[in-house]
């Protein structure tokens, strides 16, 4: 009995901690359409959430990672899982509401690292797996996203230095939908994965499901629905705080501005979510914006805010870890 009510408990924590996943990381899809006003708010808001479940149907590799590629899941306990998401929701309530855009991939891994250490020690921990798809992402996709948006408007810079600026923008505020739509296509596509793959951990090691006779962890289709319709339904009610920051503190952008932060960030993002690694869309699109303002001069980019940013970005796993550590200990303490 206490078995299925904690399974209870670790899947709905996890429904929820999609559904902030959307409410949180919606700035990623469409804080530049808002900021360009390519769209409203609200427009821009519903366009996202459709192509957000659109994108979380289009692959279970990241969910396959999260779930087993990681941590030994025979190892893994309904306890550990609980730990981790309740981590991963606080770290992320806390940089809502300080309007920092953190990373809820990092805060879901982080607090899953940190209770299994606890709980199995570091023999549960899959290093080479973490190490490849975790750790080196981590500190490459800022890089690889800022060169991508500076390179890329510096092409389209090229092309259209002698062409009227009213023209281009027009131009280029019908193309941002596409662009929008890519990177909230994206987003879906990398983010929702990951809450498929700690629900099917947690349905296995509640003894609900079993890995396929070949040793495979597969994700259950209905796994896969539930968790697009959270995300979607998170993007629908996204924080505005964090758009903000994303689309007006950092940089103030123009629609050709906007169009090239997003398609060079969807790209990367896309490419990542192929190969399973669970990427940062945060950071991705952040740095992106970054490498677009830094074609005009250093001084367009708002570093002050860009410091705010990184430092939470460099304190989510630990932190996480530290936070899911301590909420295990205490459950067996109490």
């Amino acid at each position: 009995m206490i078995t299925i009510l904690l399974l209870i408990a670790v899947v709905a924590i996890a429904l929820i901690f999609e559904f902030i996943n959307g409410f949180h990381d919606c700035a990623n899809a469409i804080a530049t359409v808002v900021s360009t006003k390519v769209l409203s708010p609200r427009h821009a808001v519903l366009f996202g959430a459709g192509l957000e479940f659109i994108g979380a149907l289009t692959g279970t590799h990241v969910a396959k990672t999260i779930g087993a590629g990681i941590v030994n899941s025979d190892m893994i306990t309904l306890t550990v899982i609980f730990c981790a998401l309740l981590a991963a929701v606080l770290w992320n309530l806390l940089t809502w509401y300080l309007g920092l855009p953190s990373s809820s991939s990092h805060a879901l891994i982080g607090g899953l690292l940190g209770a299994t250490i606890v709980k199995a020690g570091v023999s549960a921990i899959h290093f080479t797996t973490l190490m490849d798809k975790v750790i080196i992402p981590m500190f490459t996709s800022p890089i690889l996203g800022f060169c991508a948006g500076f390179s890329l408007m510096l092409f389209l810079i090229r092309i259209f230095y002698r062409a009227n600026p009213q023209r281009v923008n027009k131009r280029f505020r019908k193309l941002q939908l596409i662009s929008s739509g890519l990177m909230a296509l994206s987003h879906g596509s990398n983010d929702a994965q990951k809450t498929m793959g700690i629900i099917t951990l947690a349905l296995l090691a509640g003894g609900v499901l079993h890995k396929a006779p070949n040793g495979d962890f597969e994700i259950p289709l209905f796994v896969i629905l539930v968790c697009a319709f959270m995300m979607a339904a998170g993007t629908m009610n996204g924080g505005w705080k964090i758009i903000k920051t994303m689309g007006h503190k950092i940089i103030k952008l123009k629609p050709i501005h906007g169009f090239a932060a997003e398609t060079s960030a969807a790209g990367l993002i896309l490419t990542a979510s192929h190969f399973g690694i669970p990427l940062s869309t945060t950071h991705v699109i952040s740095t992106a914006i970054m490498g677009v303002g830094s074609t005009f001069h250093a001084h367009a980019v708002k570093w002050r805010i860009v410091g705010n940013i990184v430092t939470a970005w460099v304190l989510t796993i630990p932190a996480c870890m530290l936070l899911s550590s301590i909420i295990y200990y205490l459950i067996y303490k109490l």
